[in-house]
């Protein structure tokens, strides 16, 4: 069947593409993503706050961490979870993962991490669903990751208890966890390690200062 829109009538615009531009985000020029200039917008034609159009700072200090230190990841099966944009996922491969799956339960994050990536030129798996609520059933690419990565991830009480059970599931089997963090009330700190501290610049747009600080924190 064809996917082309009957005679007459025109498709609808990809919202990805719609409503963004292509740019580096602040704090990792070295990676390319599909960004929006203002948030009410494109939420009001999408119909949910669209996480994925823009780089958020907790997902900056992950992905810049991961660049730095590209041992982390080097030559290990990667999930990173809540993607979003997919800029940590996109960071992870550029770092040298051997694998790199990218989860979101939004469908439209699944198609900006999936343009994201092949405008960076890199493999990332994606794949659009909840984890969260099953540890230890997901699909096999998500319970086959080496190290577990989050950016941003603890700025709702029921999200943050239910994200720590996944993390805290994937480091009993093993897997390194390793979280960004803009200093969010829900981080559980004293289940975590700090491990460094970026001050991350141009977060303006979405958070209440144009710097703010972020750290990158593992789980023992």
């Amino acid at each position: 069947m064809s996917d082309r829109p009957p005679p007459g009538r025109t498709a609808p615009p990809d919202p990805v593409a719609a409503g963004t531009r292509t740019a580096a985000p602040p704090y990792v020029p070295e990676v390319r993503l599909r960004l929006a200039d203002e948030v009410f917008g494109l939420w009001g034609r999408t119909g949910r706050l669209p996480y994925w159009a823009f780089a958020w700072a907790g997902g900056l200090a992950l992905a810049r961490h991961v660049l730095d230190h590209p041992g982390l990841v080097a030559g290990r099966r990667v999930l990173d979870l809540a993607s979003g944009s997919g800029l940590v996922a996109i960071a992870a491969a550029r770092a040298g993962a051997a694998s790199v799956l990218a989860v979101d339960v939004d469908p439209l994050a699944g198609s900006a991490i999936a343009a994201n990536a092949a405008a960076n030129g890199v493999a990332v798996s994606v794949l659009v669903a909840d984890l969260l609520d099953a540890p230890g059933r997901g699909p096999a690419g998500a319970e086959a990751a080496e190290v577990v990565l989050a950016g941003d991830v603890f700025y709702e009480r029921p999200l943050a208890r239910r994200m720590l059970g996944y993390l805290e599931h994937a480091r009993r089997r093993g897997a390194g966890v390793v979280v960004g963090d803009p200093g969010r009330a829900y981080l559980p700190r004293d289940r975590f390690v700090r491990v460094a501290v970026h001050e991350v610049p141009g977060c303006g747009l979405l958070e209440a200062a144009d710097t703010v600080p972020v750290t990158v924190w593992r789980l023992p």
